[in-house]
């Protein structure tokens, strides 16, 4: 019986996961779960903390594509596994009190531009956005989260002009003369979810979902059908690439960037990505999420402020660069977020042909040294 959806600690045809993929044994599995998906497989194999998920195969995607709906049975395996996840973690996706969230990404076998972008905080509606607040401290990150999860939901799954959400932000940003949203409070983000929202409907002619089971279900199929999107398709002819293996899915439990001044997201490299000397380069933002470090609207500090900020953290990071490079034998990165002092691996990059799209040609500064690393413009950190 062919399975459709595979935790991000099992790989396909390696003889744990109880039944082999289509193909059996000799299966492709980073064109079966997507470059992202194969990523995080390999990198608990390598002992890396990577947040608990599961990838949603490119063959429902196939099928997806060919009968315009998902296949039978996604829907059944799909909850099981969510099921599986709210255990690990104590969790529900939409409940109130302390709500489960996740992340939504899209990755084919390589690279391809047109793709739905990620998106976060998936689960986060009107009630739970409440429960993730919790208290008066924690009020300004609920409120930040579910403004990213309407923007980038509205956007990448319902299909709203992204400036149109900017706009707004942008004229709040103005009204307080502030340079970026860091620094708008929580009744701000409050008042820009509220607009988001009626952007949605205005545009859409619907209410943005509240449903989080709804919101999941709409990521993914909204990540197929980006396969067959023309922005997708004009890359893959112009590349050669093949029409198959199609777009798989990962879906992640959120890790908070946001959440505090003890949270953070970055990029870090094993090798200088110019010149190829040893050492830690890249760059850390405190209080973002990897969006932001992607976005280029805020400057990362360098790494060498992230060791004086959380010197456990950094030496973890330190530590996985180390153990990636002696494993490949080659220069390496990860994009990687700090929780409230915890560390998590997000993907990893091999190969300098890797690093160097993972970095967009930024100028990544060692950690010793204390320059502000270039931006960051691909959107790989997320």
């Amino acid at each position: 019986m062919v399975r459709y959806v595979y935790d991000v600690a099992e790989e396909p045809g390696d003889g744990r996961d109880g039944s082999g993929p289509p193909g059996g044994p000799g299966v492709d599995p980073v064109g079966l779960l997507g470059e992202k998906g194969a990523d995080l497989t390999g990198l608990l194999r390598l002992g890396l903390p990577v947040p608990a998920g599961f990838t949603v195969t490119s063959e429902a995607c196939r099928v997806f594509l060919a009968t315009g709906a998902p296949p039978p049975g996604l829907d059944a395996e799909l909850a099981a596994h969510l099921a599986r996840l709210e255990r690990a973690a104590g969790r529900r996706l939409g409940r109130v009190d302390d709500p489960l969230l996740l992340s939504v990404r899209p990755g084919a076998r390589v690279a391809v531009p047109g793709l739905m972008p990620t998106v976060l905080d998936v689960g986060l509606n009107d009630h739970a956005v409440l429960g993730l607040a919790g208290t008066p401290a924690r009020e300004r990150f609920a409120w930040d989260s579910y403004r990213r999860l309407v923007r980038a939901f509205g956007t990448a799954v319902m299909g709203v002009d992204p400036a149109l959400f900017d706009g707004v932000l942008h004229r709040i940003e103005d009204q307080h003369h502030v340079a970026d949203d860091s620094r708008l409070d929580a009744c701000d983000l409050i008042r820009i979810v509220e607009t988001y929202k009626d952007v949605v409907r205005e545009r859409t002619g619907e209410d943005f979902p509240q449903d989080p089971v709804e919101q999941l279900h709409r990521a993914v199929r909204a990540a197929f059908a980006s396969w067959a999107g023309e922005p997708a398709r004009l890359h893959r002819r112009r590349a050669g690439l093949p029409d198959e293996p199609g777009v798989a899915v990962t879906v992640q439990t959120m890790v908070f960037g946001n959440r505090d001044a003890a949270s953070g997201s970055g990029v870090a490299l094993t090798r200088d990505p110019v010149a190829g000397g040893p050492g830690v380069y890249g760059g850390y933002l405190p209080g973002a999420q990897g969006e932001d470090v992607a976005s280029g609207t805020r400057d990362p500090l360098p790494l060498a402020e992230f060791a004086r900020l959380d010197p456990d953290a950094y030496a973890a990071l330190c530590g996985h660069l180390r153990r990636l490079e002696e494993h490949h034998r080659d220069v390496c990165g990860v994009a990687f977020t700090v929780e409230r002092g915890r560390l998590w691996t997000l993907r990893s990059f091999v190969g300098e042909p890797a690093v160097r799209a993972a970095t967009a040609g930024a100028a990544a500064r060692p950690a010793a040294d204390g320059a502000a690393p270039g931006r960051t413009k691909d959107d790989r950190p997320d």
